[in-house]
């Protein structure tokens, strides 16, 4: 679909305009509170399903510690709980069925433990750079109601603060886009997943089909900023927006960027035709 630009808001690229960083960052604390208005206004609600094909990419079992860079709205962060309560409700399930012969009250009493232990050991950790992102995803985490198994921090991309060979999977959905140095970014991520661990992206990235190519490029540069303007009062930003996405490398190129930082088996998924995708890489 077209209206598809989506906008996982004002992640404005500092280095292509040279604005400096500070300007970003207030880009980001004014948007905030609307930036999930904003992103299904502008995706049409698309990018959630971008983000559930992520979360199925991905595939975590329980146990799972996660590692979501610039996510600071939480919202991979929330499918990840939900996907790894499901698996584990399943096996909860499965473990039930194969004893046939448990009282009523011994299968109660062992889904009532069981159910207290849904995350198992999973742990998402969600760090973001602007505090006040954070501070938004942590406002909707009580709302929804996650608490287990969730931590928040506040940290840079290109220097993270977290131990070596730390996490099973480090995941970033529409930030990578905006690190000044994306080469340290990757860096980073292949130092902090254990040996074996996966790195997934997900970003806007070049179309590949030349009509939808030319009504994407009418919608992102015609519609968008008047779309800024009418929803946020701010034509600018999302100017800067569209640029940031045709300045960002094409796949080819991003995935030769991932194989330079290290990792191996690494692949792409092209959605909606290039619009985004989905870069994998293991440490192996």
């Amino acid at each position: 679909g077209l209206g598809v630009l989506g906008l996982e808001l004002f992640k404005v690229d500092c280095i292509s305009f040279s604005c400096p960083f500070f300007a970003v960052y207030q880009v980001f604390e004014s948007v905030a509170k609307k930036y999930d208005v904003m992103n299904d206004s502008m995706t049409l609600g698309i990018h959630r399903v971008w983000k559930d094909i992520l979360m199925h990419k991905m595939n975590p079992s329980p146990g799972t510690l996660l590692l979501d860079v610039a996510g600071g709205t939480g919202d991979i962060a929330f499918r990840f709980i939900n996907y790894v309560r499901s698996a584990r409700e399943r096996q909860l399930q499965r473990k039930l069925k194969n004893h046939q012969n448990l009282s009523w009250q011994e299968i109660s009493e062992s889904y009532q433990e069981d159910k207290f232990k849904l995350l198992g050991d999973s742990q998402v950790v969600v760090c973001d750079i602007n505090k006040e992102m954070l501070k938004v995803g942590k406002q909707k985490a009580q709302h929804l109601g996650y608490s287990e198994g969730l931590s928040w921090v506040l940290g840079n991309a290109e220097e993270l603060p977290f131990d070596d060979d730390k996490f099973d999977v480090y995941t970033i959905a529409f930030g990578i886009r905006n690190v000044t140095r994306i080469d340290l970014a990757l860096e980073e991520a292949y130092r902090v997943l254990k040996p074996g661990g996966r790195f997934l992206c997900l970003e806007f990235s070049r179309v590949s089909n030349p009509l939808l190519s030319r009504l994407y490029d009418l919608y992102s540069f015609q519609v968008i900023p008047v779309l800024g303007e009418v929803i946020a009062g701010d034509w600018k930003s999302y100017q800067y927006l569209v640029e940031s996405i045709r300045r960002f490398p094409p796949q080819e190129e991003l995935k030769a960027m991932i194989e330079d930082a290290g990792f191996l088996k690494v692949d792409y998924q092209n959605l909606n035709s290039g619009i985004v995708a989905i870069h994998s890489g293991f440490k192996l």
